[in-house]
């Protein structure tokens, strides 16, 4: 197995559970999205902060200001904050959690493969297409499976 897609797999189930038990937590706490990100981010940064000690003396190119633009306005601000609080408000007022996950780990590659060919980085062919559409089609099913309430 590829390195890439044993990571990949690894993200998916860290998510999915981490999922439930955030899903659960909110809920069962009544506590708002925009408080639950804030915790997780807290979390998060010393767990990180401290196993990424040594990572930061390897850096290649620390004085490319683009580079960290792009991390910071990307990383933190599109996908860190703005999804997250996305994610978070979705998990509040799910009923499944499976269909929430999908749903929004479904959109990831379809806004990822589009900026790409928008900025001309990504390339497109039938696979990768019918792939995509498969996705679309899966959200798809996914909602009919669902009652609409109103």
């Amino acid at each position: 197995m590829r390195t890439y897609i044993l990571y990949a797999i690894l993200a998916g189930s860290f998510w999915g559970l981490g999922g439930y038990f955030e899903k659960m937590g909110l809920q069962l706490m009544k506590m708002p999205p925009i408080a639950g990100i804030a915790l997780r981010t807290l979390i998060a940064l010393i767990v990180l902060g401290m196993i990424s000690i040594p990572a930061w003396k390897t850096i290649g190119n620390p004085t490319d200001t683009r580079a960290w633009l792009m991390i910071i306005i990307g990383g933190g601000i599109i996908a860190g904050s703005l999804g997250m609080w996305s994610f978070y408000a979705a998990l509040s007022h799910s009923d499944n959690l499976g269909v929430t996950l999908a749903i929004a780990f479904a959109f990831s590659p379809i806004a990822g493969t589009v900026t790409g060919l928008i900025q001309g980085t990504q390339k497109i062919d039938v696979k990768i297409g019918l792939g995509l559409l498969a996705i679309v089609v899966g959200i798809v099913l996914l909602q009919l499976s669902h009652k609409i309430v109103k």
